[in-house]
C-alpha cells in the first residue's frame, strides 16, 4: 500500500514526525508519520523502555524506501545528543526543541524550529487510531494480532 502511495508521489518525504502514546499503561505507541499523517513505521512496545531508545526500531519498520526522509520532528522528550547522532548518521535531519533544562544547546537554530509548529498531524494520528475501539480496548492478548489490527487502521 506504501509502496502505492510512493509510486503515485502521495507521501510527503520531506518531512515526518515521531512520537509515542503511552497506551492502557503497559504499551506504548511508536509511530512515524509523513507530512499529511499517513503511517509509514509502527513499533509497538511495552512501556517500560525509555522513547528515545524505540526510535530506531520504528525508523527499521518502515522498510525499505524508495526515497530518503529529510527531517524527523519530535517534541521534547526525545531531546538527546545520543539520538540526534544516531539519526544525523542516517542523513536525517532531526528536529527537537531543547528541554528548559539544557544548559548547553549545541544544535540550536531557531529556523528549524519553525517546522515543529505543524506537529498538529501526528496528534491528529493519533486521535483517529484511537477512535477504533479494537486498537484503544485491546481486547487482544497476541503481539502479533494486534499490530495486525494496525495495519488494517
Amino acid at each position: 500500500m506504501l509502496s502505492q502511495l510512493d509510486a503515485r508521489g502521495r507521501l510527503q518525504w520531506e518531512q515526518a514526525f515521531i512520537h509515542a502514546l503511552p497506551h492502557l499503561g503497559a504499551v506504548v505507541w511508536m509511530v512515524v508519520v509523513d507530512g499529511a499523517g499517513v503511517p509509514l513505521g509502527i513499533c509497538i512496545a511495552s512501556a517500560t523502555p525509555g522513547e528515545t531508545s524505540l526510535v530506531e526500531p520504528t525508523l527499521k519498520t518502515m522498510g525499505r524506501r524508495r526515497r530518503k526522509l529529510v527531517r524527523l520532528i519530535a517534541d521534547r522528550g526525545y531531546d538527546s545528543n545520543a539520538l540526534r547522532g544516531q539519526v544525523a548518521d542516517q542523513g536525517i535531519t532531526f528536529i527537537s526543541p531543547y528541554r528548559s533544562t539544557r544548559v548547553t544547546r549545541t544544535y540550536e537554530d531557531g529556523r528549524l524550529l519553525r517546522r515543529y509548529r505543524h506537529r498538529w498531524v501526528i496528534e491528529r494520528t493519533f486521535a483517529w487510531l484511537a477512535s477504533f475501539r479494537r486498537l484503544s480496548v485491546r481486547y487482544e492478548r497476541d503481539p502479533k494480532l494486534y499490530l495486525a489490527l494496525f495495519h488494517f487502521a
